[in-house]
């Protein structure tokens, strides 16, 4: 068994908001013997869950846990001569009913799509794309992120993807198995299409691959409320905070093996 099948498990267990959950789970069976031991714990664990689900936590947590990375233009592209624009998945939907049961990109594949075509007709560049089935869409029937996407960039904004990889996993299998189909053809030198949030590990993971890499972030995690309703607990900020927890989470252990 691979063990890349364990790593979804894994980084639900470290993230919110099952993390915080499991230990006032804990708080609460420390309870019975130590009450105030056990009710610091349960305090403790949900006022993080309280923080970690606003909106303005994820803010500060992009702005200071994360290297900065600022959004590229057409000029710099050509300043850094550039060959392609590359395009990272970033998940599907296997069943969208109202597509007729077709797999369609997820929120994020979708946004990093759009924005990939819309630079390369700025930059005049080929597309590329990586992304197969990851791992926590494992057994899932569904098409790869790459398929998918393929797809939908040439019904809906008429654009042909260049090149396609379709087998990768994780940010270190979508380097290490792309770099082939590209320098094959002379490309090492591209602009990387991914969320902010995602872009360190990225950027580390296409330099080890060979490439030489121009950032091209787009979803940038910033202040989307008024200042009181982003110190409020919502999904979204729930979501934006774990997403900037699992990069550095990912950092952390990528300096001992790749993710």
């Amino acid at each position: 068994m691979d063990l890349g099948l364990f790593k979804p498990l894994l980084t639900s267990l470290a993230m919110p908001p099952l993390a915080p959950l499991l230990l006032a789970l804990l708080g609460v069976v420390l309870a019975w013997r130590r009450k105030r031991s056990g009710l610091v714990l349960i305090t403790l664990s949900l006022a993080a869950l309280w923080l970690l689900s606003c909106h303005g936590t994820a803010v500060w947590l992009a702005r200071h846990a994360l290297p900065q990375f600022e959004p590229v233009s057409a000029a710099q592209i050509k300043a850094n001569q550039v060959q392609a624009v590359v395009i990272l998945g970033g998940g599907v939907l296997p069943d969208a009913p109202e597509y007729g049961g077709a797999s369609q990109p997820s929120a994020v594949s979708a946004a990093r799509l759009r924005y990939g075509i819309w630079l390369a007709r700025q930059s005049g560049l080929p597309l590329a794309f990586s992304g197969g089935i990851g791992w926590a869409a494992d057994g899932m029937p569904t098409a790869s992120e790459a398929e998918v996407s393929a797809r939908v960039a040439q019904q809906e904004f008429g654009l042909a993807l260049r090149w396609s990889e379709a087998v990768s996993r994780d940010t270190d299998g979508n380097a290490r198995l792309l770099a082939p189909v590209l320098m094959r053809e002379g490309v090492q030198r591209i602009a990387l299409v991914t969320d902010a949030w995602h872009m360190p590990r990225s950027v580390a993971a296409f330099q080890r691959a060979g490439f030489v890499v121009t950032p091209a972030p787009m979803g940038f995690t910033r202040p989307i409320e008024s200042p009181l309703l982003q110190w409020l607990p919502s999904a979204q900020g729930l979501l934006a905070s774990r997403q900037v927890l699992r990069e550095c989470l990912g950092r952390a252990v990528g300096r001992f093996t790749p993710i």
